[in-house]
C-alpha cells in the first residue's frame, strides 16, 4: 500500500483495517502470540497508530472478540426465534453455528481458544451458556405441552447445545461432510435418539417424509415375510402333529 493511500484512509477505515489484521493474527497465534509490532507492521502503520485507536493489543482483542460473539449469538438466536416447528428450530440453530464456522473461520478459532482476560466480553463457554438459556425456554414450553417435568429443561438444554457446539469444533478442521448433512445428523440424534435413528437424515421435510414412508414400507414387508415364515412353520408343525410354533 502506498504512502498516499495510507494518508487518504479515514479514521474509521484505519480502525476496520486494524481489526481485520488483528483478527487474522489472533486466530493463528492467539492473544499471547501476537504483538503490537506485528499488527502495526501488517497494517503498514507505526505502533502509536494501534495505541491511538485501541489503547493497545488488549483493546483491539476485546473489540474483535466482542464482534465475533455478537455475530454468532445473533445467528443462533435468530434461528431459534423462527416461526417454525420445534425440530426445524433445532435444525436451523445447528446450521447457523456451522454456517458461522464455515464463513467466519478465523473468528471461530479466536472464540474457541482459552478465554483471555483481555477480551472483556466473556468467553465462548459463557456465550454457549446464554444460548442454552434460550433453548431452555423452548424446551420448557415443549415439555409442558407434553406433560413432562419442566425442571429437567435446563439439563436437556445444556446437552443439546453442548452436542452441537462440540460437533462444530470437530467440523472446524474436518469440513466433511457438508454443513447441511452435519446439521441433519446432529438433529437426527437429538430428535430420534440412538434407538430410532433415521437411515438417511436430511433437513428437507419433504425428503424426510419420503424416507419415512420408505422405512415404513420396508418394515411392513419385513413383518409380512416374518408372518409367512411363521405360518409355514405352523403348517409344517401341524403335519407332524406338533404344537403350533409361537411368534
Amino acid at each position: 500500500m502506498s504512502d498516499s493511500r495510507r494518508r487518504r484512509m479515514s479514521g474509521s477505515e484505519r480502525r476496520e483495517q486494524l481489526l481485520g489484521v488483528g483478527r487474522e493474527l489472533f486466530a493463528v497465534r492467539g492473544f499471547d502470540g501476537t504483538s503490537v509490532e506485528e499488527i502495526a507492521a501488517r497494517a503498514g502503520v507505526s505502533k502509536p497508530v494501534v495505541y491511538e485507536h485501541f489503547g493497545g493489543k488488549e483493546g483491539l482483542y476485546a473489540v474483535v472478540v466482542d464482534r465475533e460473539m455478537e455475530r454468532l449469538q445473533s445467528l443462533v438466536t435468530t434461528a431459534l426465534a423462527t416461526e417454525a416447528g420445534y425440530r426445524r428450530k433445532l435444525e436451523l440453530a445447528a446450521l447457523a453455528l456451522l454456517e458461522y464456522i464455515e464463513e467466519s473461520t478465523a473468528g471461530f478459532r479466536i472464540l474457541v481458544r482459552d478465554s483471555h482476560a483481555a477480551s472483556g466480553a466473556g468467553s465462548y463457554a459463557s456465550l454457549l451458556s446464554e444460548i442454552a438459556g434460550e433453548v431452555e425456554g423452548l424446551l420448557g414450553r415443549e415439555f409442558d405441552h407434553h406433560g413432562l417435568d419442566e425442571k429437567s429443561a435446563p439439563m436437556y438444554a445444556q446437552m443439546l447445545v453442548g452436542m452441537i457446539a462440540l460437533t462444530g469444533q470437530w467440523w472446524l478442521d474436518s469440513r466433511r461432510p457438508r454443513r447441511e448433512d452435519v446439521a441433519a445428523h446432529v438433529v437426527n440424534l437429538a430428535w430420534n435418539g440412538l434407538s430410532q435413528l433415521e437411515e438417511r437424515p436430511t433437513l428437507d421435510p419433504r425428503r424426510r417424509a419420503k424416507e419415512r414412508e420408505k422405512a415404513e414400507r420396508r418394515q411392513e414387508k419385513d413383518r409380512a415375510r416374518a408372518e409367512k415364515v411363521l405360518e409355514k412353520a405352523r403348517r409344517k408343525a401341524g403335519t407332524r402333529g406338533e404344537a403350533p410354533a409361537e411368534a
